[in-house]
């Protein structure tokens, strides 16, 4: 008895506490993630959305999100200009990017044409808007994508001539001081010199560096005087005889001089040609880009031209070609009133003896005349102010960027009594597609 009583107390006092006991609660029924707003199936890095099945994991979404929307019948709107791309570029496909190795060829063949314009008495003329220019290529109007008037800094090389008279090269001497002060210091200068070849004297310098004005003064000659030969009088037999010959070839009989029936004037080497290649050339290798530049070759010469190996056809394409100006002074003989004029024609097989206003007219340049000191000086300010402030006219050439063919160009103002100064055209290069 003692022990079924135990026994039955025991099993009671069991009962209570398990009354007593607070059950536990299940875990939170896992939750399917909801999708996001407009995409219909999973996100992956570097892709976005797709509409691939999705995973056990999202069956539990919403019926209504994994239905596709009803087709709508109005036309799409116009895609706004700030919206992101939406549409890959040609060459690739919708997801995939771009590739390190894709390579895009743009062919643009813009063309920049520095134009100045001058009233009858020679004064720049200022004001003129885009719409009082016309561009004609190849007799075809081109439509202006450029117009400017901002000034440009100058990639300049001066050609001095030092196979002038010496009274005219002491002229150019006391000048040469002068071309400094019409530069800025965004200008860069390069320094050729010519007698019987041309010489660089520095390469592109600073303007308003301090090694300019000693490269000046280096360039500083005492020109040159032709003696007149004489095969008469008294003087023209040869006094002073070395190894069987005279020591003056000008009164050698039957050399130089001739003879009593024929004279052989001496020939003179001005060697103009190759002075203004070498200049282009140096200007040609001059970066412009990312700042655009004027590419001016500035001469100061009387344009007499014999001896050179370069001809005039070749040094003028190749100036058309890299897009340089030529600019100038006259000095000596072809800056008299009427004989500067006169020295414009050419004798056969006789010197050129002015060929540099053909120069400036073939590359869109000006020349000033001058014959003193004080007027040599103004026309470096002049000419140079001039480069500088050109309009810029640009256009997009019709014609096919695989023609190397000579362009004309025809620039007009819609204007009276102006005069336009431009180049007449141009030989497309590689360098010309933009």
């Amino acid at each position: 008895m003692p022990f079924a009583l135990a026994a039955l107390l025991a099993a009671g006092g069991n009962g209570a506490r398990a009354q007593q006991q607070t059950p536990v609660p299940d875990a939170p029924t896992p939750q399917a993630t909801p999708s996001l707003e407009g995409t219909s199936g999973p996100i992956t890095p570097g892709e976005g959305a797709g509409t691939e099945s999705t995973s056990s994991s999202s069956a539990a979404a919403p019926a209504a999100a994994q239905q596709p929307a009803a087709p709508s019948t109005q036309p799409p709107a116009a895609e706004p200009k700030n919206e992101v791309q939406t549409t890959p570029p040609e060459g690739t496909e919708g997801g995939e990017g771009v590739a390190a190795t894709t390579r895009f060829v743009l062919n643009v063949n813009f063309v920049e044409v520095p134009v100045t314009v001058k009233d009858t008495k020679g004064n720049l003329v200022a004001g003129l808007t885009w719409r009082d220019f016309t561009v004609y290529e190849n007799s075809t109007r081109e439509q202006l994508r450029l117009f400017t008037v901002d000034p440009f800094p100058l990639s300049i090389a001066f050609v001095i001539d030092q196979s002038v008279t010496s009274d005219v090269m002491t002229k150019v001497n006391d000048s040469l001081g002068a071309i400094q002060g019409a530069l800025t210091p965004y200008d860069e200068v390069a320094i050729f010199t010519y007698t019987n070849g041309a010489q660089e004297r520095t390469g592109f310098t600073g303007a308003q560096s301090a090694r300019l004005p000693a490269v000046l003064a280096m360039a500083k000659a005492t020109g040159t005087d032709m003696q007149v030969p004489v095969n008469s009088g008294p003087f023209a037999g040869c006094s002073i005889i070395q190894n069987g010959n005279c020591v003056d070839p000008n009164l050698q009989p039957g050399r130089s001089a001739g003879n009593q029936t024929f004279v052989t004037l001496p020939k003179e080497i001005h060697t103009l040609n190759d002075a203004i290649l070498a200049a282009a050339k140096e200007l040609s290798s001059r970066p412009n880009k990312p700042v655009a530049r004027r590419r001016v070759i500035f001469v100061v010469s009387d344009g007499k031209e014999y001896g050179s190996k370069a001809t005039w056809k070749e040094v003028v394409r190749y100036l058309q070609t890299n897009e340089i100006a030529v600019d100038g002074t006259l000095v000596g003989d072809s800056a008299r009133w009427g004989e500067g004029y006169i020295s414009r024609f050419h004798l056969p097989f006789q010197m050129y003896d002015n060929i540099l206003y053909k120069y400036a007219t073939a590359t869109g340049g000006t020349l000033d005349s001058e014959n003193g000191v004080n007027g040599i000086e103004k026309s470096y300010a002049a000419i140079a102010e001039q480069a500088r402030t050109q309009y810029t006219l640009g256009y997009l050439s019709h014609e096919s960027i695989y023609d190397g063919k000579f362009r004309k160009i025809d620039v007009r103002v819609d204007r009276p009594n102006l005069d336009v100064i431009a180049k007449p055209g141009y030989y497309p290069t590689a360098q010309s597609y933009k």
